[in-house]
């Protein structure tokens, strides 16, 4: 049996959700009203894993994740309400170590948690299995090194980039986030090419993702809403809702959204993403990097991808929050190279300097 404590200040939503991780057969739950209970909890009950609302009276949820992290780390799964402002709560929450999240489909109070019932019960076993993440120790010091080359970034961002030789596809889920907040920081305003990212994200949250990025990276950070361009030294995020092609447009590659695909269970997609950018770029100047995610979205496509002259990057289950989709990269003999998170962008720097 998992332990699992529901943390919601809503006795509706308390009352939902036990009944909804009753109804699942393996779990052992205990609640809590706001983050003081969920913090004597995480000492008393000894958790599993947590559910935990933000916004609560008395402690809310972030104060109480960042106590929790102190003083017995367990992995979170953070439910948000379905806003601008939950969506920046929730990144703040996987900075100080959430491993996942959940959106509301009614608002502050749902009442219609079925509709979201069997993804929050795949979430939180997932999150009870992963793997919790440190902090980089270089971070401080990696900020300074952004700070210093602020000038160069900006010119650069200033200048329209040139054609691109090559391109970087990235697929990622649970835990990514922070996973890319360690990643993209350390790649150089200098990068020659385009980074093309699917994260599987609700569509209100991938703008403020973008958003958050583009200020802590040396390269432009944007969101994919519409017919864009692709230009080298640019990171493009999938926006949530919809999945993001690659495609030719005016003999320009152009990165192109397009209402979800049923065919495919996780959106924005890694796999139609990877087979766009096989279509219409040389297998050999790709780069495809699988890092943490449930499932196997995209380990066909880059398969292929190296199988076609192409090189790819799997993420190493040392630092995988979830090690499923970089797994099924790896057993179907698709990673050119097994890394741990840290060990990536140079990696990237390496390879398409080349």
């Amino acid at each position: 049996m998992t332990k699992l404590l529901i943390v919601d200040d809503s006795a509706l939503m308390r009352r939902q959700l036990t009944q909804l991780f009753a109804s699942a057969g393996d779990f052992e739950i205990l609640q809590a009203r706001n983050g003081r209970e969920a913090v004597e909890q995480n000492r008393l009950f000894q958790p599993d894993v947590v559910t935990l609302d933000i916004n609560m009276p008395e402690m809310d949820g972030l104060t109480a994740l960042s106590q929790i992290m102190v003083e017995r780390p367990i992995p979170v799964v953070m439910v948000s309400s379905l806003t601008e402002k939950g969506a920046l709560a929730t990144f703040e929450a996987l900075s100080l170590g959430a491993v996942d999240f959940i959106v509301k489909p009614g608002g502050t109070i749902s009442l219609s948690i079925d509709e979201i019932g069997d993804v929050l019960i795949s979430k939180v076993r997932a999150a009870a299995r992963a793997r919790l993440r440190k902090k980089p120790s270089g971070v401080r010091s990696l900020i300074t090194r952004i700070a210093a080359d602020k000038d160069a970034t900006e010119a650069r961002r200033s200048t329209r980039a040139a054609p691109t030789n090559g391109v970087v596809v990235i697929g990622v889920s649970t835990g990514g986030p922070r996973t890319l907040d360690d990643i993209l920081p350390a790649l150089p305003a200098s990068f020659p090419w385009p980074v093309l990212i699917a994260q599987h994200m609700p569509a209100a949250f991938t703008k403020a993702f973008a958003e958050r990025l583009n200020q802590n990276c040396r390269l432009r950070v944007v969101e994919v809403s519409s017919p864009t361009p692709v230009e080298a030294g640019t990171v493009y995020i999938a926006r949530g809702g919809a999945d993001m092609v690659l495609t030719q447009r005016v003999k320009k590659l152009t990165l192109v959204p397009q209402p979800e695909n049923a065919q495919h269970l996780w959106h924005p997609s890694v796999e139609l993403l990877g087979r766009s950018v096989l279509e219409h770029c040389d297998p050999a100047s790709v780069i495809g990097v699988m890092l943490t995610g449930m499932g196997s979205d995209g380990a066909e496509a880059f398969a292929e991808i190296k199988q076609r002259g192409g090189r790819t990057i799997a993420e190493s289950e040392d630092t995988a929050v979830v090690f499923g989709m970089p797994k099924e990269l790896i057993n179907r003999r698709g990673a050119s190279v097994v890394l741990a998170a840290d060990k990536i962008a140079g990696q990237l720097n390496h390879w398409a300097a080349r």
